[in-house]
């Protein structure tokens, strides 16, 4: 006897359906698969989106770095001002000074005796 494949003796024999069942784990990675594409397109758009605030957040803070910096200088100049201020406000009280004016613009002179009257 000859010994021959199954498909030779019934050569009508065909499989319609897979011998097995996909399994429902299978089912669920076909969907991811066909969703990657859509997945992967929403985590490349968070990705732009995400280096795009970074760069937004670096740039806001070089901008607040020059802010910072022109603030400190006009503190500085201010100061210094204050200081040019406060020693023009001290000469300018100088009893010596206000004495003399007193004297040469004003024709005053110090005051004799009797004509100053301590009060009470």
């Amino acid at each position: 006897m000859k010994s021959t494949g199954a498909a030779s003796r019934h050569p009508e024999l065909r499989i319609r359906r897979p011998l097995v069942r996909p399994s429902s784990d299978a089912r669920r990675v076909l969907r991811l698969v066909r969703g990657l594409p859509r997945h992967a397109l929403a985590l490349g758009a968070l990705l732009v989106v995400l280096c795009m605030a970074r760069v937004w957040l670096r740039l806001e803070t070089v901008n607040l770095g020059y802010e910072l910096s022109s603030a400190r200088q006009m503190q500085l100049r201010l100061e210094h001002e204050r200081q040019e201020l406060e020693v023009e406000i001290a000469t300018l009280r100088d009893p010596a000074r206000v004495a003399d004016i007193a004297r040469r613009r004003l024709g005053m002179r110090d005051p004799e005796k009797g004509q100053v009257v301590v009060l009470p």
